[in-house]
């Protein structure tokens, strides 16, 4: 086709890119059938123009020679492709053998990341879990959110209603153990995070960042402080008791409309009492004038909100930790302030058409760890499989989920899976986890289904909607996941009531959409449906965080509960971490990078060209301690296994901490995707602890694991050399 010709048919279709939380928007050309170029929509309300480099992986996952477009079943000729009908039929019937044999609990699930970023899955999962009635399902929810989610259940009486940084208007940000330069937010959905920063300090404001690393946003913050891992818990216990002591407390109370309607509020003053800035500073690293200077500053700054994400999350006080910046921000009247903690207010009212969620009503059949809202810590996944008894699971099902190389213990993990008498993943690869699968089924890409963001926008920095249709209408043989979810029910739930095979029926006839339209119809702007949303391909502007207290609250009496006895009891394993630390032990952390979001992505040459990032990021004087040189191979050892892994000597990392990335690991016998092998890296999470956990959630604690170094003595490893070979054997193989 000539370039003239090729003009001709450009066409221009504007989407959400749904790949991580930011809900950019991006304006696709294309000739109808292929992909010509993606780039920003200035016109979109929400992210002005701004991409991150992820938004071209929608075009190189659509396109992968390596994701499935069939179903597929593992024989022992190799894998063998199947019709659509056979490969239900099969599965269903898997299902129902492991239930028959074993018990209805016998069967797991896992759901993976992605599932929040995909419309039609989001609003019909119910129908294929509810199908399958087991008790037994996992979800990355806890080896990442979960502590933001039981304190937003326990003071705000549901577990989606979080309030998010009015990043747009704070004169003040403290962010601790958060990079979102690389996540563009998290449980704070916010794009282009770069120039909202630099915007802050450009009106006079002050960012600073709390990180055993000196991550892109440090580099870019006003200050920052290096704190030693999983001892945040500590700072903030600090924090509270200087805020009190300093006053600052009892000046904000008049006007803090949020701790008015607290009847717990006084109790707080003794919360933290016996964690003065100087107790604390030898362990977490931080001077305990300087602990004192940034209470002060932080409390007399105009406007000043408290932000902790992934690092305050999973590490053993994830869920105290995540409180405790909360009560931060209700004590000094930063929340539901402007330029504070604000809620957002979307147009499909999720909080509004979901259960609070709960805690603790069942707990592990081994490791007797806490449900959260149906959903048992992944950690106990392994085990569940493993350890034999009454109820050991038998089957299981993925998700869009590689728990192998996402989850703690991989190793353990990927055993448990090879022992399981049937499998079935919904993925678009072989990857890690799912070759272990008996049958996988392959749902179709991002760009041939609608989107809306029905989970991101209530974490939203602004408040906007937006439709998109599918760019690509999907081919004959190819199924949505929403309709593989349904064909698996009607399957498996023969029995189901009439109100719920009615509904069904609809959605298999019109399609997500339609719970989408009915959904908008029922939420806070009147006059929202789908149609009014179609009319506007950039997005629609709702405006800014406005202040929804009393109102957001979902407890009956409409106040805030702070459950003091609950989080209080925690100050007992608090003391005992105090007592037993050992300074001198090296830890482990994880890192994020704006390239990379979880493991399908790394099948996209665009994203993994480049310096290899899967590295050993330590400070030169733990590197000199241990005889390690910058590009040596260094064996890494934990509880639970070793890997040998690159070192990358940095001063970005404290003395005494160790940095591997997430989701590398590619290695694995029986992966197919070509271009994430050649850059395969090591996993993290085969160094990782399952028995390594927040005990007051379940939260995997994937932060602050000791661990042991061990200097290789071979070649350095040249990693520009590295680069540019294993990328120029890429350039001339499938990804050319």
């Amino acid at each position: 086709m000539s370039s003239k010709q090729t003009k001709t048919n450009e066409q221009t279709h504007f989407r959400t890119c749904n790949l991580c939380e930011a809900m950019c928007g991006i304006e696709v050309k294309h000739d109808g059938a292929k992909v010509l170029s993606i780039k920003g929509d200035k016109n979109d309300p929400f992210s002005k123009g701004y991409i991150c480099p992820k938004a071209t992986a929608l075009q190189d996952l659509h396109e992968d020679p390596d994701r499935l477009r069939h179903p597929i079943e593992r024989t022992a000729n190799g894998w063998k492709t199947i019709s659509w009908d056979e490969a239900l039929g099969k599965v269903a019937a898997g299902i129902q053998s492991v239930q028959k044999k074993h018990g209805q609990n016998a069967f797991g699930v896992y759901l993976g990341n992605p599932n929040v970023h995909n419309m039609g899955g989001m609003l019909t999962i119910k129908h294929l879990l509810s199908s399958i009635k087991t008790r037994s399902r996992f979800s990355a929810t806890s080896v990442d959110q979960l502590p933001h989610h039981i304190v937003s259940m326990h003071l705000f009486g549901h577990m989606l209603r979080i309030p998010v940084p009015d990043v747009s208007r704070t004169q003040y940000m403290l962010i601790i153990g958060g990079n979102p330069l690389a996540s563009n937010g998290s449980i704070m959905t916010a794009p282009n995070m770069r120039q909202k920063l630099k915007d802050i300090k450009a009106r006079n404001g002050k960012v600073v960042v709390i990180d055993p690393r000196r991550t892109e946003t440090a580099d870019i913050a006003s200050e920052h402080h290096f704190i030693r891992p999983a001892t945040d818990v500590l700072f903030l216990l600090a924090m509270l008791n200087e805020i009190y002591d300093q006053g600052y407390a009892d000046k904000a109370r008049t006007n803090n409309r949020a701790a008015a309607l607290a009847p717990e509020i006084a109790r707080l003053a003794d919360f933290a009492k016996d964690y003065s800035a100087e107790l604390v500073a030898d362990i977490t690293g931080i001077a305990a004038n300087e602990i004192k200077r940034l209470v002060k500053e932080f409390c007399e700054a105009e406007s000043a909100v408290c932000y902790g994400r992934m690092g305050v999350s999973v590490q053993e006080f994830g869920l105290l930790s995540q409180y405790l910046i909360m009560v931060i921000n209700i004590v000094t009247g930063r929340l539901d302030e402007v330029g504070g903690l604000m809620f957002p207010n979307p147009a499909l009212d999720v909080v509004n058409n979901s259960g609070p969620g709960y805690l603790g009503k069942r707990h592990s059949r081994v490791s007797n760890l806490p449900d959260f809202n149906g959903d048992y810590p992944v950690v106990a996944m392994g085990d569940e499989m493993l350890v034999t008894g009454e109820g050991q699971l038998k089957g299981f099902m993925t998700v869009a989920g590689n728990p192998v190389l996402s989850t703690p213990n991989g190793e353990k993990l990927d055993k448990a899976f090879a022992n399981l008498d049937f499998m079935v993943a919904i993925d678009y690869f072989v990857t890690e986890t799912s070759r272990h699968a008996n049958i996988i089924l392959p749902p179709v890409s991002p760009l041939e289904r609608d989107h809306y963001d029905v989970t991101f926008n209530n974490f939203a920095v602004h408040n906007v909607a937006k439709y998109s249709p599918a760019l690509f209408a999907k081919k004959k043989s190819a199924k949505h996941d929403w309709q593989i979810y349904l064909e698996l029910a009607k399957r498996l739930d023969k029995k189901a009531p009439l109100t719920t095979k009615i509904e069904r029926r609809l959605v298999k006839t019109l399609g997500p959409k339609f719970l989408l339209d009915q959904g908008l119809r029922r939420g806070p702007y009147a006059g929202m449906n789908l149609n009014k949303l179609k009319k506007k391909p950039h997005g629609l502007d709702l405006g800014t965080l406005k202040r929804m207290l009393p109102q957001a609250i979902k407890h009956k009496d409409k106040q805030i509960h702070l459950n003091i006895d609950f989080y209080q009891a925690d100050l007992a394993r608090v003391q005992t971490m105090m007592q037993d630390y050992d300074d001198k032990q090296i830890l482990l952390i994880g890192r994020r990078h704006v390239r990379s979001n979880n493991s399908w992505l790394h099948n996209s040459y665009r994203l993994v060209k480049g310096k290899p990032r899967c590295t050993l990021m330590l400070h030169p004087e733990t590197a000199k301690e241990y005889g390690i040189k910058d590009g040596q191979e260094v064996k890494v050892t934990s509880r639970v296994g070793s890997v040998t892994i690159v070192a990358e000597v940095t001063d970005e990392l404290m003395p005494g901490v160790v940095s591997i990335p997430h989701g590398w690991g590619h290695g694995r016998k029986g992966v197919q995707q070509k271009i994430a092998q050649a850059h395969a890296g090591v996993s993290v999470n085969d160094l990782t602890d399952d028995t390594l956990i927040d005990q007051l959630s379940g939260n995997a604690a994937v932060n602050g694991v000791p661990v042991q170094l061990e200097a290789i003595a071979l070649e350095v490893v040249d990693l520009e050399t590295v680069d540019t070979e294993v990328n120029g054997d890429i350039k001339s193989g499938s990804a050319a």
